[in-house]
């Protein structure tokens, strides 16, 4: 069965250059992935750059650090495929159910291995996969933010011409 295995501190170093020089939002939002364990990839963010006019964390802010999130965790599944692999988001839901008033941390727990196993074999037997992933802000010991995705991995060396909607 395949794991997610706790990548090391220079694989997490790599992949929040990766969303820097991918998505530069990533940037102003100050995100900094925290650590990758058995409950997951944890990203965090600061919450001054990320303030709405209630002094409280911007929901799109929020939206987007648990959809990154995701995002990286799947980068972290397909890191050492050998393929040219990118992650697009194809439909998303997000609850807002708490306020966040301090700096935030998204974390995406990996799927049971059966479906990681799934996906990476799909994944290379048909160049393109889909995975399910979900996230969750917390705050003061409660879920603040309750994100659900449906994300498509691709072989850019085998669909050369494909235009995915929405790159993550």
């Amino acid at each position: 069965m395949t794991e997610m295995i706790a990548p090391s501190r220079e694989t997490l170093a790599d992949l929040e250059r990766i969303l820097y020089a991918e998505i530069p939002l990533t940037r102003a939002m100050q995100v900094r992935v925290l650590r990758a364990d058995q409950n997951g990839l944890a990203l965090g963010a600061a919450l001054a750059p990320n303030l709405n006019h209630k002094k409280t964390a911007f929901g799109g802010s929020l939206n987007s650090l648990a959809t990154l999130a995701c995002w990286g965790s799947i980068q972290l599944l397909v890191r050492d495929r050998g393929q040219a692999i990118t992650i697009v988001i194809q439909e998303s839901s997000v609850q807002f159910l708490k306020p966040v008033t301090r700096d935030f941390e998204a974390v995406c727990p990996p799927p049971p291995a059966s479906v990681i196993e799934k996906f990476l074999r799909t994944l290379e037997r048909k160049g393109r996969a889909r995975l399910a992933l979900e996230a969750t802000i917390r705050t003061d010991g409660e879920i603040a933010l309750h994100f659900h995705g449906q994300f498509v991995a691709y072989d850019r060396e085998r669909f050369p011409g494909f235009e995915p909607v929405s790159v993550v």
